[in-house]
């Protein structure tokens, strides 16, 4: 048999690249990691956890406003510092970064700091001209990048990448997409204090969500004063006096903005490494083609997380990784079930899901009952916020189970992550029934919702 440097070469340390390693190290493989960047992929560095920390932050503004409702007053207006939020999400990130790494050390990983490629299918060669090194099995795990769409002055935009490190908030933001990232920071912006504009090519931002998700959404961020400019697109930008960017519109119109943040989308991170060469074929948007076992065209070469494009969320990349470790290392193979996936939005409101939407399921035929309630809840009935909760629950009429679950509201990723294991289970409405509500609670709806509703418009957008 050949004789390989290492059992499994990692390209990239993000979510799913180092838990591969991590595991694969843990079952006497012999590892190494190659990492350009930073420890810990996009999720960790410019993604999950940074948002997260800033959306924490933007909530404060809320905060403040409720607790007068509640009977609480202060001297003065609380002030905001965007350096000072800035530098302490510099900080904490740090710490993550770190911790992945020392996991990896700890684990017996050795890390290369260089961006790596493929000099063939079993040799990887360090960009940096250090060495080269061959390896029984490779893993790419090189995540996505976002992308710009092509038009004129396109470059004077910024992506998710940019926003993080901004050295101070821009006053007037136009963001364009209607999706996750759009929905998220467009929140978090505004309530920091920022005047937000959504710009989107649709009639209704969160594509392929329910759609009494979706106009849930539409209302929200119309009430909380958020500019919504649907069913239309950028021409052009241009650059203006003291940096200001002016937007033409496909509409017509024609605003300045200080800032333009483009969440149009990510493409796979493969260009340039070596894997059209080495036999691995990429799709279209070139990202890598895999299997069930997330292995592609060449035996011994596989690929998890966003560079497969699959699922573009951490947990899967995650869950991908440590499946390919065990089924090579551990003697245990097994795959990732793609088919039942929670996720969550973290706009203000929040958005979580489970399974299928009420449209979803209908296709093919098949009958469905409806489950649905919007209510103002318990905390804002001493604030003065229109904020309302949206449950939602989709069931096949002949068999009674749960086929998915929708929540708008707050605390909705949190209930998501719990309403998603009675479904794995293949659940039944009834099973959703005989659970006793937790009183008083947002939740309890979801275990004592018992009116049908009419069914969604079917020719929603």
């Amino acid at each position: 048999m050949p004789q390989y440097d290492l059992d499994l070469f990692v390209i990239g340390a993000g979510s799913g690249g180092v838990r591969a390693a991590r595991i694969a190290a843990q079952h006497g493989a012999r590892v190494a990691v190659a990492e350009d960047y930073r420890i810990g992929g996009t999720c960790v560095v410019r993604g999950c956890i940074p948002k997260k920390i800033m959306v924490l932050s933007s909530r404060f503004h809320d905060a403040w406003d409720d607790a007068r409702g509640f009977g609480w007053s202060f001297p003065a207006a609380p002030e905001f510092s965007w350096p000072a939020l800035r530098d302490a999400k510099d900080r904490e990130i740090a710490r993550l970064s770190k911790v992945y790494e020392d996991n990896l050390l700890g684990s017996g990983v050795a890390i290369h700091r260089t961006r790596a490629v493929l000099d063939d299918p079993h040799t990887v060669r360090f960009a940096d001209g250090s060495r080269s090194v061959t390896a029984a099995h490779i893993l790419v795990a090189t995540g996505s990048h976002p992308v710009h769409p092509d038009i004129p002055g396109c470059e004077l935009g910024i992506s998710s990448n940019e926003a993080f490190d901004l050295p101070e908030l821009p006053k007037r933001i136009l963001i364009v997409g209607g999706g996750y990232i759009a929905l998220e920071f467009g929140c978090l912006f505004q309530r920091l204090g920022a005047a937000v504009t959504i710009c989107y090519h649709g009639s209704k931002v969160l594509r392929g969500f329910d759609e009494d998700v979706r106009d849930e959404m539409m209302l929200a961020l119309a009430t909380e004063g958020t500019t919504l400019k649907m069913d239309d697109e950028i021409a052009t930008i241009s650059e203006g006096e003291g940096g200001v960017r002016n937007v033409a519109f496909t509409s017509g119109q024609t605003e300045p903005f200080d800032l333009v943040f483009f969440a149009t989308g990510r493409r796979a991170s493969t260009a340039g490494m070596g894997l059209a060469e080495a036999g691995v074929d990429l799709a279209a948007d070139g990202s890598v083609k895999v299997d069930a076992t997330s292995k592609s065209s060449v035996d011994h070469i596989y690929a998890v997380g966003d560079v497969t494009n699959r699922l573009q969320l951490t947990p899967v990349a995650i869950r991908e990784g440590h499946a390919v470790a065990d089924s090579l290392f551990g003697k245990k193979p097994w795959q990732v079930d793609h088919s039942l996936v929670a996720t969550a939005v973290f706009s203000t409101p929040e958005v979580g899901t489970v399974g299928l939407s009420e449209a979803a399921a209908r296709a093919g035929g098949r009958g469905v009952d409806i489950y649905r309630a919007r209510f103002r809840s318990l905390k804002h009935t001493l604030t003065r916020r229109q904020e309302r909760t949206l449950m939602k629950i989709v069931v096949e009429q002949k068999t009674d189970k749960v086929l998915g679950v929708h929540i708008v509201g707050e605390d909705a990723g949190e209930m998501i992550q719990l309403a998603a294991i009675p479904l794995v289970m293949g659940a039944t409405k009834a099973d959703f029934d005989r659970a006793i509500a937790v009183h008083p609670t947002a939740a309890e709806e979801l275990v004592t919702l018992r009116t049908k509703v009419p069914a969604a418009d079917p020719g929603a957008a």
